[in-house]
């Protein structure tokens, strides 16, 4: 066995990483990275930059969930026109609403059906060219049908209010530039060219029941499979409820305790530090007050189903108490779960969406607030990913200065390390041999968190990997491709 087993890119993932298992030379398993290699630099390029141009801007840090960013940073930009979130007009904040939860919707359903669910019906050992959404529909016609309507619903919803499915625009300097029109509305209430939010709701559910039969069947692997102890952190509400759009931050340890406990958006910076690594390019927020061994977190739908108290939708809030009572209460680590947690949200977004089709103040027209400028504004959000933060700085003209973004899956980043090193671990100690069940794994794991690794859009289709074994002495002595 040789000391270093490298995987790049890895498969089924917004953009591109590669993973590195170094070995000792007993040929046990010594240590395992998740390296980010591309490098992006918005925080540097977005100086000089108008500060109203920053929503617009940003989107293009991701394909997948340019809708986060977007909201992220007009949250932000609302503060430095002097306005908080209570200070927006109801249809405005109705309407950001919405576009939160299609976008939540979509990006669930597209990962769940598309990326992770070939993980879950074939399981690892399957080859790779079965590793895909047409040997699901193959497979499970109906599951991949509504799974592919269901994501075509939440991104109808983001072309009606922002005028295109992918980096359009809807949110301005204190609310949004356009109401939603009845027409619009009754498009998603009707069914008559799409399947209507009550089939969203509905279907929803027959997904969460689907993943907790397959939980049932499976749950010896599901359970295990990258179970480690961690911290976890998210947004709640004033009541401790689940809060996707604008709460505060709470996090609790690996035994439930708080660490975080529901802090102001604005004081984020008081106790957060980013720390680097050299075989990165991705940064590791952690608590200042735990520091950088302990301080760290796992974000996204484990997460919030964690720090979160109750939900506010009468059919995700039973699903969460299910969700609950399966850990007994206490935090739940197993890394396989997201999916679970996944699927509940889904829920919950279908549940908001019909409450807020039905509200009558989203057809308002009261859609602008002015304020008194700040040369400061911070935004955080719950994306799909996870919790992702926009802080901007200005000039008197109006100049982005500085710009600190710190995205869902950088949060992520020493979680997903940690659940590398746990499979191969696993794996390579006991197989001592290099299979694709064992790369895959690997890829398994890291697909849970539904990373976006360098907030970039996924490639449809095949991926390559690119598999190289070094000896002690690194020198190559083995290699493997596929396409």
């Amino acid at each position: 066995m040789s000391n270093k087993i490298v995987i790049e890119p890895v498969t089924r993932v917004e953009g591109h990483g590669k993973v590195t298992i170094h070995m000792d030379k007993k040929g046990a398993v010594k240590d395992a990275f998740l390296h980010i290699v591309e490098f992006r630099g918005f925080e540097r390029f977005i100086q000089g930059y108008p500060y109203w141009e920053a929503p617009l801007l940003v989107q293009r840090l991701c394909g997948i969930c340019p809708v986060s960013h977007h909201l992220a940073a007009a949250k932000a930009i609302d503060q430095i026109v002097g306005l908080n979130p209570k200070d927006l007009s109801p249809t405005a904040t109705k309407l950001r609403r919405l576009l939160h939860y299609g976008q939540v919707f979509q990006s669930h359903a597209l990962h769940f059906f598309y990326l992770a669910s070939p993980d879950l019906l074939f399981g690892s050992d399957i080859v790779p060219e079965k590793r895909n959404i047409v040997q699901v529909a193959i497979a499970n016609k109906e599951l991949a049908k509504k799974g592919i309507l269901m994501r075509k619903f939440g991104q109808e919803i983001i072309k009606a209010i922002t005028g295109k499915k992918i980096h359009g625009i809807a949110a301005v300097p204190g609310g949004v530039h356009k109401t939603f029109m009845p027409e619009e509305r009754d498009y998603f209430l009707n069914g008559k060219e799409i399947p209507n939010i009550d089939t969203m709701i509905e279907w929803s559910q027959e997904i969460v029941e689907f993943i907790k039969s397959y939980h049932d069947k499976h749950f010896r692997w599901l359970d295990s499979f990258a179970n480690y102890p961690s911290g976890h952190l998210g947004l709640v509400s004033k009541t401790g409820a689940l809060e996707l759009y604008d709460g505060r931050m709470r996090a609790i340890d690996g035994d439930g305790n708080i660490t975080l406990n529901d802090v102001h958006n604005d004081d984020y910076i008081k106790y957060f530090t980013e720390g680097v690594e050299k075989w990165s390019y991705m940064k590791f927020p952690y608590l200042n007050s735990l520091g950088r061994k302990n301080g760290w977190n796992r974000v996204g739908p484990l997460s919030r189903m964690n720090v979160a108290d109750s939900i506010t939708t009468p059919l995700a809030n039973q699903e969460l108490a299910t969700f609950k009572a399966y850990t007994s209460g206490n935090p739940n680590n197993c890394t396989m779960h997201y999916h679970w947690a996944r699927l509940i949200e889904i829920l919950h977004c279908a549940e908001e969406m019909k409450i807020l089709l039905n509200d009558k103040s989203l057809l308002g027209d009261d859609l602008l607030r002015e304020g008194t400028r700040r040369p400061e504004g911070i935004g955080i959000i719950e994306a799909p990913r996870g919790t992702l933060i926009h802080h901007y700085k200005v000039d008197d003209k109006g100049m982005i200065t500085k710009c600190n973004l710190i995205v869902s899956t950088t949060h992520n980043n020493e979680a997903m390390n940690r659940a590398v090193r746990w499979v191969a671990k696993e794996t390579l100690d006991r197989q001592k041999k290099i299979t694709e069940g064992m790369l895959n794994q690997v890829e398994v794991a890291i697909r849970a968190f539904d990373p976006c690794l360098s907030c970039a859009t996924h490639a449809l289709g095949q991926m390559p990997l690119h598999v190289s074994v070094y000896d002690h002495e690194n020198n190559l002595i083995d290699e493997h491709r596929k396409s």
